[in-house]
């Protein structure tokens, strides 16, 4: 079944996951130790944050089961285009927070003039978490260019602190018993390269048991498309290779695509990586990213489903 409902691991489960993945990293690259100590740090004020969010309350949202449906069949992400309310008075402090985090961590004076524009307001939390709910990274660049901020650490502060929420949604969406079968159905039949909740490419593909299955870079959703082919432009001819750098580690390939001058790491993985780990298998595998990158292939930018 292409979309792929990952099994709930108890956060101590996660944690020991998350310890053991990280020892061995170190481990393995010692260098890295600053890299796996920020990480440490800011997933663990996203799980606290996804925690928080799960014991309260989600906003009450008009999106039936059937439009959605509709809205996955014409290959429109669920929340792409939805006014989504979200809870800022809960997510506003998060940008804070992760912003000393990342202060702390290396970025510097770059992380300090964001948590000083936020709590000086002079820019608006509010917008800034709905622009990145919205995967709008024109927006994003626009507003941090203008007050001098650095683009891209401010997209990974939203994200940080948006991603907990959208992954409790997606759950609430598309894992309930209520779920309708035409739902269902079309998230089974669901075959881009795009999340079918938010619409961000895969960070990764994960192998398990022999299933491809894509995972998504913002709220860690699992599916399988049925072709094997570019997750990007969907090249599955000559123009697509899967292969591995290095033949010593062929559990651990990129997917290259000479149509779209693209690629996607590939791991093989006992299971699936729960949420937020995911980062750590990015993390472990920069390489991979070195690698493709020296070779001239890149990520693409986000896909636009219309925003205003």
């Amino acid at each position: 079944m292409p979309y792929v409902a990952l099994a709930q691991a108890t956060r101590e489960a996660r944690d020991l996951a998350a310890a053991d993945r990280w020892a061995a990293l170190v481990n393995l690259r010692p260098e890295l130790q600053p890299a796996v100590a920020l990480q440490h740090e800011l997933l663990g004020l996203v799980t606290e944050l996804a925690d928080r969010i799960e014991r309260g309350r989600l906003p009450r949202l008009s999106l039936p089961p059937r439009y959605l449906a509709a809205k996955l069949q014409r290959g429109i992400p669920a929340l792409a285009g939805e006014p989504i309310p979200l809870p800022v008075p809960l997510l506003r402090p998060a940008l804070v927070t992760l912003c000393d985090a990342l202060a702390r961590g290396g970025a510097g004076e770059s992380a300090e003039h964001i948590r000083t524009h936020l709590n000086e307001t002079r820019i608006d939390a509010g917008a800034l978490l709905a622009a990145s709910l919205k995967r709008d990274q024109t927006a994003i660049r626009a507003v941090a260019t203008h007050q001098g901020l650095a683009p891209d650490l401010v997209w990974l502060v939203a994200e940080l602190a948006v991603s907990p929420f959208v992954y409790v949604l997606q759950r609430s969406l598309f894992e309930q018993e209520t779920t309708s079968p035409e739902l269902h159905a079309a998230l089974d039949a669901w075959a881009s390269g795009y999340c079918p909740l938010c619409g961000s490419w895969p960070a990764l593909a994960e192998v398990a048991a022999t299933h491809r299955v894509l995972r998504c870079s913002f709220c860690a959703l699992a599916w399988s498309p049925t072709t094997y082919a570019c997750a990007y432009c969907g090249e599955h001819g000559e123009k697509f290779v899967t292969a591995a750098p290095d033949d010593e580690h062929k559990d651990r390939r990129l997917e290259v695509c000479g149509t779209c001058g693209s690629y996607l790491k590939t791991i093989d993985v006992p299971a699936l990586t729960p949420f937020p780990l995911l980062a750590i298998a990015d993390l472990e595998t920069m390489d991979l990213d070195m690698a493709a990158m020296e070779k001239g292939y890149n990520r693409p930018a986000l896909k636009d489903f219309g925003r205003r």
